[in-house]
């Protein structure tokens, strides 16, 4: 908190976290020296055996910051490769660069529109600046899970339950730019939020699920009398053209016939000639 409020403090002054990582690595003092010339004049004394304490290695994917009597002794943490330190008066952390992902454990969310639901997520990030990493925070990876979990209730606090189903890549996109700019000053990048799953209690799922229903329903309705409407409408035009001509009512007639005989029923039909029924079609 200290180290926060001194950078926040500087900030104001407009001081560039540089500059402010400058003066933490400032001069040792003449004490210090004393001891830093002291340390390695033993060192040489007991060459043989104090270079197996004084050489250092880390793998590619790491990073060293070496403090000396308390101070980061350089801007620039060491590594990849062997590195020197000096028996008792350095000290060094590693740090991991690779990306780091994590669960967010499920929260209950109170939506916009006062609706409970369950989410969670996942969220990937690494350290992009070991310095900070190690001197501003205690605990960078913890810091940042609770940040992620914070910041998920936030978020989706602001929206509305049809926004969480629909725009879930807004949203995250909206909780990666908040966790990035929160963990700046922590030497992390947070470079993917995802949202994994949004649960819903059962009573609105079954609400939602007959509203579903009842609209597919409502479209069939729909679809069939559009259907009704346009067959009504072929059956008009053709009976106008079959009125105009009797010779194609008649073929009509013979078709009808021609397709009830081929089909097995019991029913025996004798068809009349059209110029029997000509006249009482007439009256």
């Amino acid at each position: 908190m200290e180290m926060e409020d001194q950078m926040e403090s500087q900030k104001r002054r407009g001081i560039s976290k540089d500059q402010l990582i400058s003066e933490r690595t400032g001069s040792l003092g003449c004490i210090g020296w004393f001891i830093v010339i002291l340390a390695g004049f033993f060192t040489m004394i007991f060459f043989p055996i104090t270079i197996w304490f004084c050489l250092k290695i880390v793998q590619e994917y790491e990073r060293a910051v070496i403090f000396r009597l308390g101070r980061i002794t350089d801007r620039k943490a060491k590594g990849p490769g062997i590195f020197f330190v000096l028996p008792c008066t350095d000290s060094f952390v590693k740090v991991d660069l690779r990306t780091v992902s994590f669960d967010i454990p499920p929260q209950e969310i109170l939506t916009k529109d006062s609706v409970t639901v369950m989410v969670d997520g996942v969220v990937y990030f690494r350290v992009s600046d070991p310095i900070s990493a190690v001197a501003n925070v205690s605990n960078a990876d913890s810091s940042t899970r609770l940040l992620a979990q914070t910041t998920l209730r936030n978020v989706l606090g602001t929206k509305n339950l049809a926004e969480l189903l629909s725009d879930r890549d807004s949203i995250a996109h909206s909780m990666q730019s908040n966790l990035d700019e929160a963990t700046d000053n922590w030497g992390i990048t947070v470079e993917r939020v995802e949202i994994k799953d949004v649960k819903l209690p059962h009573q609105l799922q079954r609400a939602m699920a007959a509203e579903a229903e009842a609209t597919r329903e409502a479209r069939a309705k729909v679809i069939s009398a559009e259907g009704e409407m346009n067959a009504s409408r072929a059956l008009k035009e053709a009976s106008l053209v079959i009125a105009e001509s009797p010779s194609a009512l008649q073929l009509r007639y013979l078709q009808t016939l021609s397709t009830i005989a081929t089909e097995k029923n019991s029913t025996i039909i004798f068809p009349l000639p059209m110029d029997m029924i000509s006249h009482f079609m007439r009256k």
